[in-house]
């Protein structure tokens, strides 16, 4: 009740309503991610009370986190990276005119995993820190060696494709600084490629500004743009919504569980949640093509993910990602410190966290249909104007995130790559899988490696190591072995009997 109280002050509910304006605002441009809407705001956070400006950022967080599936649904760009797993899926449902099945699905998925991992926040939270404050170099270089497996279930028909793709991903992961030596890589001799290849600018490069560079060189063929009249349902309908219920289940606790490990966050349970719904789905084949349900898995991953992270964030300070880690400088310079005591010391101030949590996804399905109506007024501009505004706002994305013009020239790069792959059929989504995962494999490798003084036994000594190891080696060898078996059999000679 004393958590209750602090949250229905006029000046938390009107900042809720603010910061969720502009999180929606900042999610539909491409580009800009959910991170970087908080990081705007947190200048006048630090104005604001410790409930008012802890409001503020998780109400902005989950609000941009869906907003960007919008230009995805309607444009075929995904406002932030957590919607690059399932941005084709959007585009394709919306233009067979099943705007619930995409939107209205993401939507409700998108406050469904956020409520979902609240409530596994509020009852689990020191039980998810345990687990996951035993993960060392060792579980995450399995981890994100099995996440890269998920590239075969994203790849689409051509798995060798796919895996080409997820190669070029791969390679681009390695550019930069080496993580032991310091030794420059695939540089070639420029500076700005020391730090690497920003995830950011790739993913612009990747589905924006590729998207833009097909609908120009296709400019003489018709571009019918998706509708959505006033009177059609923006919400999925209950029957469709029931059907998809295992993969928001499902969804929700990957999400969560993904979310609660350090560095992980909401662009990684996308991915993971998007492979694991296409290998349980009813129609896999439909995943890459318009899928609900691809949508509802991946979708609910999203924002269950935000609230998973703020596990050891307030169990041990750690930060579960970078949204949270401007949560934990918020809290310090409030006078709080994260940690175990503060279940203890301000137990009001954790309790109004968790209904924030609450009310900020059920304030998200109403205003969210506005904003899928606004965005639907934005794709009714014509092309010629609407697409360079577009191309400005992702130029402009791609620079703000380190106010660096060669940023605009990788966007640039990747935007031919990525255009020219697709135009001979090579799926776009395992490169990026490869980019984001890529980096968490060879330096977790690496400091497992020193740590073990070079004896791979010791990946396996850990328990949770151990499992996630082999569990990683059956992915990996089993379509290798049932091959040679089948192929072993169906050279045996067939015996006939009379």
């Amino acid at each position: 009740m004393d958590g209750l109280a602090l949250v229905m002050q006029p000046d938390v509910l009107l900042t809720m309503l603010i910061s969720a304006a502009f999180g929606l605002f900042v999610g539909m441009v491409p580009g800009l991610s959910a991170t970087m809407a908080v990081a705007l705001l947190v200048p006048v956070a630090f104005t604001l009370s410790p409930v008012a400006a802890l409001a503020t950022i998780i109400t902005c967080s989950a609000m941009a986190m869906f907003a960007g599936d919008i230009p995805a649904a309607f444009l075929r760009m995904p406002g932030t990276p957590a919607s690059a797993a399932y941005t084709y899926d959007m585009n394709d449902l919306v233009r067979a005119g099943r705007t619930g099945d995409a939107l209205g699905m993401s939507l409700v998925s998108s406050a469904l995993g956020g409520i979902l991992g609240a409530i596994i926040l509020m009852f689990g939270a020191p039980l998810l820190a345990d687990f996951a404050i035993n993960f060392s170099s060792y579980e995450y270089f399995w981890l994100a060696l099995l996440g890269l497996s998920c590239a075969t279930l994203v790849a689409g028909d051509d798995a060798l494709k796919g895996w080409l793709s997820l190669t070029i991903g791969l390679f681009l992961s390695v550019v930069g600084l080496d993580f032991v030596t310091g030794i420059q890589r695939y540089t070639f001799g420029i500076t700005n490629l020391q730090a690497g290849v920003g995830f950011i600018s790739v993913m612009i490069g990747a589905f924006a500004l590729s998207e833009l560079f097909r609908k120009a060189t296709t400019s003489h063929q018709a571009h019918p743009k998706p509708r959505l009249d006033i009177t059609e349902r923006p919400l999925p309908r209950l029957n469709s919504l029931w059907q998809q219920r295992k993969h928001i289940v499902r969804g929700g606790i990957i999400g969560t569980l993904i979310g609660a490990l350090p560095g992980a966050g909401a662009d990684i349970a996308a991915w993971v949640s998007y492979a694991i719904s296409k290998r349980f789905a009813k129609q896999p084949e439909l995943f890459g093509r318009g899928s609900a349900e691809g949508v509802a898995g991946a979708a609910t991953a999203n924002n269950a993910a935000l609230s998973g992270s703020y596990v050891p964030t307030l169990v041990f300070g750690i930060p579960g990602d970078s949204i949270t880690a401007i949560v934990v400088g918020v809290l310090i310079l409030k006078g709080i410190q994260p940690g175990p005591l503060v279940f203890v010391n301000s137990a009001d101030m954790v309790n109004a966290i968790y209904i924030v949590f609450l009310l900020a996804n059920l304030i998200l399905v109403p205003l969210g249909i506005l904003a899928i109506y606004l965005g639907r007024t934005v794709i009714s501009i014509r092309d010629a104007i609407l697409y360079p505004v577009i191309l400005l706002l992702c130029l402009y994305g791609a620079y703000a995130v380190s106010n660096n013009m060669f940023e605009l020239w990788i966007v640039l790069g990747i935007g031919i790559l990525v255009w020219i792959m697709q135009e001979n059929n090579y799926p776009a989504a395992p490169l990026i899988l490869g980019l984001v995962l890529g980096q968490v494999v060879e330096q977790n490798f690496m400091s497992s490696l020193i740590k073990a003084d070079g004896n791979f036994i010791n990946f396996f000594n850990r328990p949770i190591a151990g499992v996630l190891g082999i569990l990683t080696l059956v992915v990996w060898f089993y379509p290798i072995v049932t091959g040679v078996v089948k192929k072993m059999r169906s050279n045996e000679p067939i015996n006939d009997e009379t």
